[in-house]
């Protein structure tokens, strides 16, 4: 079982940032891959970025260059920092972990779910 919190949403203006945390517990942290989701209102929910087991990092086209996923094996946390925010961010955003392989961006592959933090950017 693994248990995961996200942290630090909120508002903020277009063009701004935002630095979203996740305290994973439960697991050996540095053998799960961790990615952000985020789902806004009357849409699916989508892949954002992993941290993918083995290193490797991954973004969505819409998020690349402006977001940057890291981890802290230590502190058992994954970080999401969102600079240049635009109005489509607006979100719930997810943290989520899969102990298995498979495609990265699929929602399926993961296991763990946090509860979700919202982000709210005004244009």
């Amino acid at each position: 079982q693994v248990q995961l919190v996200e942290s630090g949403g909120g508002l903020v203006q277009a063009g701004g940032s935002l630095r979203l945390s996740c305290a994973a517990s439960g697991r050996t942290f540095s053998s799960v891959s961790m990615g952000w989701f985020r789902q806004a209102p009357g849409k699916e929910r989508e892949f954002v970025a992993t941290s993918w087991r083995g290193g490797s990092t991954y973004y969505a086209d819409s998020v690349k260059g402006r977001f940057t996923i890291s981890r802290d094996n230590a502190k058992n946390t994954v970080y999401l920092q969102m600079n240049s925010l635009k109005a489509e961010d607006t979100a719930v955003y997810y943290c989520a972990a899969s102990g298995r392989s498979g495609s990265y961006y699929y929602t399926g592959v993961y296991d763990y779910w946090g509860q979700g933090t919202q982000v709210t950017v005004s244009s």
